[in-house]
């Protein structure tokens, strides 16, 4: 049984699956469609990148992040969530699944939830879960994080909102956490404090060696444009494909 399965590998669910990994939480994505993200032609308005980003190239670093992180991915369409003693039994149409929490991320898709009588709302033909505001909806052990849960229809806010709701999971679990965070040697034992848990010191020598790493993993990321193109809209392609 996996501590935590997210249904949607979009930007929120991506999100959410890293600090829930990070925290020592078997993750599971569950994903059978493209993120709306790759309909993107070039994500200007992401911090951190001053000329902006290639949506697809985020995607594929987040992944890989994720990834990192312990996350597993596997491609299926989830057709159905039910309640369990324990938790939820997932069942998509290549295999089944079994999780202590679920969180939905997966705009626009939330008929799998049917039989669970979560709340939600319809907005013209839009329809959204409702949850709280940290995440829970009124099923307990069920989230719904990102645009599935109302969010503004932003990849930053996806990507924040995926994180606060993975961090809820992780203070509703049962792991002793504090917070996701690095610091330097000293931080806190230099006052006397343990170390916090899901906080780490590190030492000179380490942080070198880390931000080698990742300015390495950095540089071979943006060497060469991604392979990737934006997707058209349906609808366009739809159109095109019948003229």
């Amino acid at each position: 049984m996996h501590d935590v399965l997210i249904v949607g590998g979009g930007v929120a669910g991506r999100s959410a699956a890293i600090f829930t990994a990070r925290a020592g939480l078997d993750t599971l994505v569950v994903s059978h469609d493209e993120s709306i993200l790759r309909r993107n032609a070039h994500l200007e308005n992401y911090p951190g990148f001053p000329a902006g980003v290639d949506a697809r190239l985020l995607l594929s670093m987040m992944r890989d992040q994720a990834e990192r992180a312990g996350v597993a991915f596997t491609d299926d369409r989830v057709v159905d969530v039910a309640r369990e003693a324990d938790g939820f039994a997932v069942t998509g149409e290549r295999s089944s699944y079994e999780a202590r929490r679920v969180i939905a991320a997966s705009w626009a898709e939330s008929g799998y939830l049917d039989g669970l009588d979560v709340e939600r709302e319809q907005r013209g033909s839009k329809q959204f879960v409702v949850p709280d505001e940290a995440g829970h909806t009124n099923v307990d052990g069920l989230y719904a994080a990102g645009r599935l849960a109302a969010q503004y229809h932003q990849t930053v806010v996806a990507a924040g909102h995926g994180a606060q709701v993975g961090l809820t999971v992780v203070h509703d679990s049962d792991v002793p956490f504090y917070h996701d965070w690095v610091v330097p040697e000293g931080y806190f034992t230099g006052r006397g404090r343990e170390v916090p848990p899901g906080c780490e010191e590190i030492d000179e020598a380490e942080r070198g060696r880390r931000e080698r790493a990742s300015r390495e993993v950095m540089q071979a990321y943006f060497a060469e444009p991604h392979p990737g193109k934006p997707t058209q809209h349906p609808s366009v392609r739809d159109a095109e494909a019948s003229e």
